[in-house]
């Protein structure tokens, strides 16, 4: 792991990408935050963050827009080729477990379940 913003420790380069020192969180999990609008309170109040860690992760991207933006689109994408493939992997995988029966005693909840499921229109 190596510091990458003018000095400071608060923005570090991992094998996740851009991710703010001491954490798990990226700044791409910012940015998803940013781009649907959240204000830094509201970010603060869902990421597990400190003031100054979230300063650090504003003040990167404020500093660096571009690659940070073409980056992050880069991770949208791969993120939606890797949702597209498990989906298209286990979609067999899924129809096989909503044929089976339920399991013994457990009958009642299943077709209660299966009315609630028709009253929505989710019945496939």
């Amino acid at each position: 792991m190596t510091s990458i913003f003018n000095g400071q420790s608060g923005i570090i380069r991992t094998e996740r990408g851009l991710t703010i020192a001491g954490t798990r969180i990226t700044v791409y999990d910012v940015m998803d935050h940013l781009v649907a609008g959240w204000t830094p309170k509201l970010i603060l109040n869902w990421l597990p963050l400190t003031q100054e860690q979230l300063d650090a992760a504003l003040s990167y991207i404020n500093a660096n827009r571009s690659e940070v933006e073409a980056e992050y689109q880069t991770v949208l994408q791969e993120t939606q080729e890797i949702r597209k493939y498990w989906e298209e992997k286990n979609c067999d995988r899924l129809a096989q477990i909503a044929k089976m029966p339920p399991n013994p005693g457990q009958e009642e909840i299943h077709a209660k379940l299966q009315d609630w499921k028709a009253k929505l229109g989710l019945m496939a």
